[in-house]
């Protein structure tokens, strides 16, 4: 069955906006191994020496993405993008946080690549995708509240969703508790996302690769921007 993921309602405010969507399906998810954690520390190391002494705001990923929700209101530094939250930690001399060997190699190669990467399990998504302004009655569960709370999105909020419910508030900002990835999982939908820095199709083509060598299983591409605002797979 097709399905279709749309940025139309966004292209006018921000025709910067692009995003490359890998469907990946056949998955066998396990724990982070050796291999993935010795090139994960490989990654945290390279981005403490590349961005030593540099300010967070002049790194280019995260001064895009800055620029970006400041357009739709958000101006507390509470609220970043899931890239700036990553690289924060890291030069902070954390490691990357350790869920499973999916979710912890897109937040490797969001690190590498200064986007904005997200994944959630195809079987828990509804329908049609789109990146779009928050609606009346849009609904999301909080992942960082424990007891799992509703929390909505404001009005006038970038949010990702499915045709059921937002599967990400604030761009990129947090993602719902009901569509996350586990051991379970073995279909999912990968978002890499950029606003005027990276190269999108690159990430989708590594992403790619890395998941047939972490995960199996076999995956496609496909990329939405202003002139493509809407594309099947």
């Amino acid at each position: 069955m097709t399905s279709r993921i749309t940025i139309e309602e966004l292209t006018s405010h921000f025709p910067q906006f692009r995003v490359a969507v890998v469907i990946a399906e056949g998955l066998t998810i396990g724990e982070r191994d050796a291999a993935l954690d010795a090139q994960i520390e490989e990654a945290e190391a390279f981005a403490r020496a590349r961005w030593a002494g540099v300010e967070l705001s002049a790194v280019p990923g995260v001064a895009a993405w800055r620029t970006a929700y400041r357009a739709f209101g958000v101006k507390k530094t509470s609220y970043r993008s899931s890239v700036e939250r990553l690289l924060k930690r890291v030069l902070a001399g954390e490691r990357l946080p350790r869920a499973n060997a999916l979710v912890d190699l897109y937040n490797m190669i969001s690190l590498d690549e200064g986007l904005c990467l997200g994944c959630d399990d195809l079987d828990r998504v509804t329908g049609d995708l789109a990146f779009r302004f928050s609606r009346p009655g849009d609904g999301f569960i909080d992942t960082g509240v424990d007891g799992a709370q509703d929390d909505p999105p404001k009005p006038g909020e970038v949010v990702y969703a499915d045709a059921a419910h937002v599967l990400c508030r604030r761009w990129n900002w947090r993602q719902d508790a009901r569509s996350a990835v586990t051991q379970e999982t073995n279909r999912v939908v990968l978002t890499a996302q950029s606003n005027g820095y990276g190269d999108v199709e690159a990430v989708a083509t590594r992403l790619v690769a890395a998941l047939g060598r972490v995960c199996g299983g076999r995956a496609q591409a496909v990329v939405a921007e202003r002139e493509r605002p809407s594309v099947d797979w």
